[in-house]
C-alpha cells in the first residue's frame, strides 16, 4: 500500500536515529540535523527501540488533516449537516452523531473549519440573562435529587410534550425520564419508579412548587378547622414520598435547581435529532428511546461525586411498587356495593364486604383501578351504564367489556393537567 511507504523524510529522521541509538550521534547533534527538540528525538529513539523501523512514522500518518480534505469530502460533510436529520444539531453534538450513524471520524477543528467556510453557524446555546452563581455539588451519590418536567415540541411537529426527570445532584446523573402530553402526576410516578428499580431511594427530593408535589394554597386548612378535626390534605405523590422515608422540600426559584434546568437545555439541543434519526414519532416509542439514550446521557455527562460511597438505600422487599405507585384514597361503600370517583359511580365485583365498610382504592397506569378491604383485593366496575337487573356472570362480562373504560378514567385521573383541573388529594 502506498500510505505504507517510507517517505524521504522518515528515511533520514531513521539514519539520524540509528546513530543516536548506536552512540555516532548525540542528541543535541540529532536535534541540530533534523530541526527537532532533544525531547522530540528521544521519542524518536525510544519508538524505534521499541518498534523497529515503522516507530519512526507520524502518528497522524492515516488521519486526514484539513489541507488534506477533499472538495468532495467538504461537500459530504455540508449536505449532511443540511440534511433534515442532522439540521437541528449543534456542531459537538453532529460531530458526534456522524461518526455513530455515518462512520465519519473527523476532528472537532477541521469540521468546525469546514462548515463555517460553507457559512454554516452552530446552533446557540442556551444561556441565562442573568449570571449565577452555582451551587456546591453534594458530596455523596443519592443526597440531594432535583426533579422538573419541561415542555418542548420535541417531535417538530407543532405540539408541546413535557418530559419529566430526576437528575443526582451529586454526579448530574440522570435517574429517570418519561413523556407524557403535559405535565403532569403520571410522568412523576413514572420517573420515580426508574428511580427505585435502578438506584434505590435517596435522602432527599428537591422539586418545585407544583401541585403534584404540594397542594395549592387554596386547598390548605386553617388552625381553627384543624382543631375542628379537619385533616390537612396533601398530593398522592407526597403520600408516596413520605412511605418512602424520602425528604421533600420545594425550591423557590428554577435556579435553584441549576442542574435539571441545565439538562432541558442540553436534551432540548440534542434529543430533536436523536428522534429524527431513530424515527420516533410518538410519546410511547419516545418512552422505549429514553431508558437507552439516558445510558449513553450518563456516561458521556455524569462526573463521579466526591465521596464514592452511595446514599441510596435499596426498596425494601415488603413494599409493593404497583400499589404504592398509585393514587390512594379511602371511601366508604353504599349498601349496593358501590362508591363514587370524581361524581362517577363506581361497583365492587363479588365482595362480601358489609355496608358503610372503609375501602382503599388504588389507581395506577399499571393496575388501572382497584379496590382493597382487609388486605384483599377486588375488581370494580363502572356502574353507571350498569343494566337494572344483572348477575355476578353478567357483572363478570360487562367487567371484561368495559374494562377499556375503566382504565381510560384511570389514566385521566393519573394525567390530569393540575394548572387546569384539580388533583386527587389524600389527608394525612
Amino acid at each position: 500500500m502506498k500510505g505504507m511507504e517510507f517517505t524521504e523524510m522518515d528515511i533520514e529522521k531513521l539514519i539520524v536515529i540509528q546513530s543516536v541509538i548506536d552512540g555516532k550521534r548525540t542528541g543535541k547533534e540529532a536535534s541540530n540535523k533534523l530541526n527537532l527538540s532533544e525531547r522530540q528525538i528521544w521519542r524518536l529513539v525510544k519508538k524505534v527501540k521499541n518498534s523497529g523501523v515503522e516507530g519512526i512514522k507520524h502518528g497522524n500518518r492515516f488521519i486526514h488533516q484539513p489541507r488534506f480534505i477533499t472538495f468532495e469530502f467538504k461537500e459530504h460533510i455540508k449536505n449532511l449537516k443540511l440534511s433534515d436529520d442532522y439540521c437541528d444539531a449543534n456542531f459537538k453534538h453532529f460531530q458526534e452523531l456522524i461518526e455513530e450513524h455515518e462512520n465519519i471520524k473527523i476532528s472537532y477543528t477541521s469540521l468546525y473549519k469546514i462548515l463555517t467556510e460553507y457559512g454554516i453557524k452552530s446552533k446557540k446555546k442556551h444561556k441565562d440573562r442573568k449570571t449565577h452563581r452555582q451551587r456546591k455539588r453534594k458530596t455523596h451519590e443519592g443526597d440531594l435529587v432535583q426533579a422538573d418536567g419541561t415542555p418542548f415540541d420535541w417531535f417538530k411537529d407543532g405540539h408541546m410534550y413535557s418530559i419529566h426527570g430526576f437528575i443526582d445532584d451529586a454526579t448530574g446523573k440522570v435517574l429517570g425520564a418519561y413523556m407524557c402530553e403535559h405535565e403532569c402526576l403520571l410522568g412523576y410516578l413514572e420517573v420515580l419508579r426508574q428511580m427505585l428499580k435502578n438506584y434505590g431511594i435517596p435522602k432527599c427530593l428537591y422539586p418545585d412548587k407544583f401541585s403534584v408535589f404540594f397542594p395549592a394554597k387554596g386547598q390548605k386548612i386553617t388552625i381553627e378547622e384543624q382543631l375542628q378535626g379537619k385533616e390537612k390534605p396533601t398530593t398522592q405523590f407526597k403520600r408516596i414520598i413520605d412511605v418512602l422515608g424520602i425528604d421533600m422540600f420545594a425550591a423557590s426559584t428554577s435556579q435553584a435547581k441549576g442542574r435539571i434546568e441545565r439538562l432541558w437545555n442540553t436534551f432540548q439541543d440534542r434529543l430533536v435529532t436523536e428522534f429524527k434519526l431513530n424515527k420516533i414519532k410518538r410519546i410511547d416509542e419516545a418512552n422505549e428511546f429514553l431508558k437507552t439514550y439516558i445510558k449513553k446521557y450518563n456516561k458521556q455527562f455524569a462526573v463521579k461525586a466526591k465521596n464514592e460511597e452511595s446514599n441510596f438505600v435499596p426498596v425494601p422487599s415488603y413494599i409493593d411498587l404497583d400499589l404504592l405507585l398509585a393514587i390512594k384514597i379511602t371511601r366508604k361503600i353504599d349498601s349496593s356495593g358501590s362508591f363514587t370517583i370524581k361524581n362517577k359511580r363506581f361497583q365492587i365485583l363479588n365482595n362480601n364486604i358489609m355496608p358503610k365498610s372503609k375501602i382503599n382504592i388504588y389507581i395506577s397506569k399499571k393496575i388501572g383501578i382497584i379496590a382493597e378491604h382487609n388486605n384483599t383485593k377486588y375488581k370494580v366496575i363502572c356502574s353507571d351504564n350498569l343494566p337494572s337487573k344483572y348477575s355476578s356472570i353478567s357483572m363478570n362480562e360487562f367487567y371484561k367489556e368495559h374494562y377499556q373504560e375503566l382504565y381510560s378514567f384511570a389514566l385521566s385521573l393519573l394525567t390530569y393537567d393540575a394548572k387546569e383541573k384539580e388533583p386527587l388529594l389524600v389527608t394525612s
